[in-house]
């Protein structure tokens, strides 16, 4: 989907053409939701695990400094090579120099939003390298030249025909097979010969524990496992804010992962990655890109405690309905919308309004980020630093001094109702946002305060 110079409205325009798809997509995440609710209900200390959640990543965040330090420290120990990358750019490079120097031109990576944020693939194809993503879903998109419109569900806006069509032309499937198993069984066989044959591996991170070094992947494909495990070169590629102190602390994270992302009781495959195996080589890239000035930003820092769960994507009634890629960022969603104004805050300066501040992102967030109040506030900033749209900012200044001004207020009601009545043309038509999706009312013959008049006179 080409979203240059697109804003979030209009891309949710491009995926409202299709109702049919709109309408299972709303329906499939929102069953996802309604599972994430099951699961959650069955654990009696669920707001607890939540609580204790968030206080740890509260306890990370402030002491972020210190335990990076320490977790460079004890993964050394470990044989593992600890690399720093203040941005995107100078992580792509610390990878291709790792590739480069093992002399290697073909990979395999497992599911990374990190990479995603950091363009990581176009990165390395445009320098010779070839890159098969190997979570199936990751892998759809990569075949339909397509960035995933979801954490956790990376091709849940494509119909199974589509991918049908896709693993025709790219693995030679029957014309016409849409059967999931099939297609699956296909992209296994396909994918087993990359594995096999391809010698270093790129991984994400779920998280990180300073006690001890080791880093751990959560997928449930056993995908990440099967590339780190093969490979000679195995590169760990992480956002700073990923640590947790200690290794108990894990339990609460895996019991509230999985059930807030799919509602599971956890993810298949919770690999832990202590130290490289005799003759392997091992790397952990730690990337800052903008996080420490979230960090700074008092109001935001919360959404550094983000576990990308996508719990908060599955319930927003804006995002169900409005499509992934229409939030033009790698991270969509209520979690993208308050990430991304910090990277660019010019760029994805529309994504704080796709909200309608309903506040179900921040109640399913587990680790009880205040996702709504940050999408209000992040407003607040765009507004204030000159980046909303001219146009919007315009009317809401008019609006401002309308409802301030009693005397103006009732002129332009009595305005609006007239025009309404003698000429709906004015309003009911398609330069008018709110006609474009329902139909104008009929003109009331009052005012409310007319009628309260006129009622209280005649008590």
């Amino acid at each position: 989907m080409n979203t240059k110079n697109k804003d979030h409205a209009a891309l949710s325009d491009d995926f409202n053409r299709d109702e049919a798809r709109v309408n299972w997509h709303d329906e499939t995440l929102w069953f996802v939701r309604a599972k994430r609710d099951k699961a959650a209900h069955q654990i009696p200390e669920w707001e607890q695990l939540r609580s204790a959640a968030s206080q740890i990543k509260d306890n990370v965040l402030s002491n972020l400094h210190d335990y990076l330090q320490e977790f460079e420290k004890n993964a050394a120990k470990n044989g593992i090579t600890v690399h720093w990358a203040s941005d995107s750019k100078e992580h792509n490079q610390i990878v291709h120099q790792i590739l480069s120097r093992h002399k290697i031109d073909r990979i395999v990576k497992s599911k990374s939003m990190l990479t995603e944020e950091c363009h990581l693939n176009e990165y390395l194809q445009q320098q010779g390298i070839d890159v098969v993503d190997t979570d199936l879903g990751e892998r759809i998109v990569q075949l339909a030249e397509e960035p995933p419109s979801h954490i956790v569900l990376p091709c849940i806006h494509k119909k199974k025909e589509e991918i049908g069509e896709l693993f025709h032309e790219h693995l030679g499937t029957p014309e016409g097979m849409a059967d999931p198993v099939f297609l699956t069984a296909a992209a296994r066989v396909h994918l087993r010969e990359k594995f096999v044959t391809r010698k270093a591996a790129i991984t994400g991170v779920n998280f990180a524990v300073v006690e001890t070094g080791e880093f751990v992947v959560c997928t449930n494909e056993g995908n990440a496992d099967m590339g780190a495990h093969l490979a000679d070169v195995h590169i760990a590629c992480m956002g700073i804010e990923k640590l947790v102190p200690l290794r108990r602390h894990l339990a609460i994270f895996l019991r509230l992962l999985a059930r807030s992302a799919t509602g599971q009781p956890i993810t298949t495959y919770s690999s832990h990655f202590r130290r490289p195996r005799p003759g392997q080589a091992m790397h952990i890239v730690l990337v800052d890109n903008g996080r420490t000035t979230q960090l700074g930003r008092e109001d935001f820092r919360n959404s550094l405690k983000c576990i990308r769960c996508g719990a908060c994507m599955n319930t927003c009634p804006v995002y169900r309905r409005s499509g992934g890629h229409s939030y033009h960022t790698a991270i969509a969603g209520p979690i993208g919308s308050i990430l991304a104004p910090n990277l660019d805050m010019d760029k994805y300066s529309d994504l704080p309004f796709a909200s309608t501040l309903c506040g179900s992102c921040s109640n399913v967030c587990p680790v009880k980020i205040n996702i709504h109040e940050q999408l209000y506030k992040w407003r607040q900033v765009i507004v204030r630093e000159g980046h909303s749209d001219g146009k919007k900012t315009a009317a809401m200044k008019a609006m401002s001094l309308t409802l301030s001004n009693p005397a103006l207020y009732k002129l332009a009601g009595k305005a609006g109702r007239l025009v309404m009545r003698y000429a709906p043309f004015a309003v009911s038509n398609g330069l008018n946002p709110w006609y474009k999706h329902r139909e104008m009312p009929k003109a009331p013959t009052q005012s409310f305060s007319e009628w309260y008049k006129l009622n209280k006179e005649n008590e």
